[in-house]
C-alpha cells in the first residue's frame, strides 16, 4: 500500500505574530509540522505498519520546509518530496493544482493531510485536491480502517460522528483525536538523514506560472485591535438596562 501525506510547515502555536510591512515576519520564528499534519503523519505510519506499505510526505514551500520533512521522516516515513519554487505564490486552487500534478504521475492508495492548517485556516487544498484527482474525500476523520480496497471511517461531524465507506483510493483529513502522534527517536534521527529526499520545481510537474493565477486576492492583513477593559454598569437593575441600550445604541465598543 502506498501512503501519500501532504505535510504543511506553519508558526509553532505559541509563536506571537508580528505584522511588517503588510506582511507577516519570520524573523526569528520557530516553525513546526502543523498540528493537524502530525495526526496525518502518525496514522500514515499506523496504516504502513499494518499493510507493509510505504509512507510518502509532500510539501510545498521554501527550504526551511526541508525541516518538518525531515521530522516527518524520523516519525517513520520512507520518502519525503519538496516542491520548492519561487514561482508557487498562489492560493489553495492554485496549490491543489501543484500537488494534483505531482501525484498524477504516481501510484497511491490512500491520501491523508490536516483537516486545516493553523495558520489561515482555509481547510480548502484536500478537497480541491480530491476533486482534481477524482477520488473520495472525507474530512475530519476521527478512525480509520482499511479492508482491501475499502476504508471505514469515522468522522467528527459537528459534534456528531458519522460512519463513512468509501473506495479506495480516497483522501481523509485528519482531526485531533484521530491518535497521538508520536516522538521521532534518536535511531529514527539518524535514519531521516539517510531516506530519499527529493526536491522538485514546476518544470519537472510541466507546470506553468500561469497556470496557477490565484482565484482570491489579499489586499489587507492586520492584527485584531487590542482588547480594551471592560465597563461596568452602576445603579440598580432597571439604570444598568437603561445603560446598556444606550451603549448598544451607539454602538459602543463594549463588544
Amino acid at each position: 500500500m502506498n501512503i501519500i501525506v501532504l505535510l504543511k510547515q506553519t508558526f509553532d502555536t505559541e509563536e506571537k505574530i508580528t505584522i511588517e510591512d503588510g506582511a507577516i515576519s519570520e524573523d526569528g520564528v520557530q516553525f513546526v509540522i502543523n498540528p493537524y499534519d502530525e495526526y496525518a503523519v502518525e496514522e500514515a505510519i499506523q496504516l504502513k505498519d499494518q499493510t507493509n506499505g510505504s509512507v510518502y510526505v509532500v510539501s510545498i514551500g521554501p527550504d526551511r520546509c526541508a525541516e518538518a520533512l525531515l521530522t516527518a521522516l524520523a516519525m517513520g516515513a520512507d520518502e519525503a518530496i519538496l516542491i520548492n519554487d519561487d514561482r508557487i505564490e498562489t492560493d489553495e486552487t492554485g496549490l491543489s493544482k501543484v500537488l494534483a500534478a505531482y501525484l498524477k504521475t504516481q501510484s497511491y492508495d490512500v491520501i491523508l493531510g490536516g483537516y486545516f492548517s493553523v495558520d489561515n485556516g482555509a481547510g480548502q487544498v484536500s478537497i480541491r485536491l480530491a476533486h482534481l484527482l477524482d477520488i473520495p474525500h472525507v474530512g475530519s476523520i476521527t478512525e480509520l480502517s482499511i479492508e482491501s480496497d475499502k476504508a471505514f471511517v469515522k468522522r467528527d461531524a459537528e459534534g456528531d460522528t458519522e460512519e463513512v465507506e468509501v473506495s479506495l483510493p480516497a483522501l481523509f483529513t485528519a482531526q485531533q483525536g484521530l491518535n497521538e502522534p508520536r516522538y521521532p527517536s534518536l535511531p529514527g534521527i539518524m535514519k531521516a538523514k539517510k531516506k530519499p529526499f527529493t526536491t522538485l520545481t514546476l518544470d519537472d510537474l510541466n507546470l506553468s506560472e500561469d497556470e496557477l493565477t490565484p482565484k482570491t486576492t489579499r489586499f489587507d492583513l492586520a492584527l485584531p485591535e487590542k482588547r480594551q477593559a471592560g465597563q461596568q454598569l452602576k445603579g440598580d437593575p432597571s439604570e444598568q438596562v437603561k445603560q446598556l441600550v444606550e451603549q448598544l445604541k451607539s454602538k459602543s465598543t463594549i463588544f
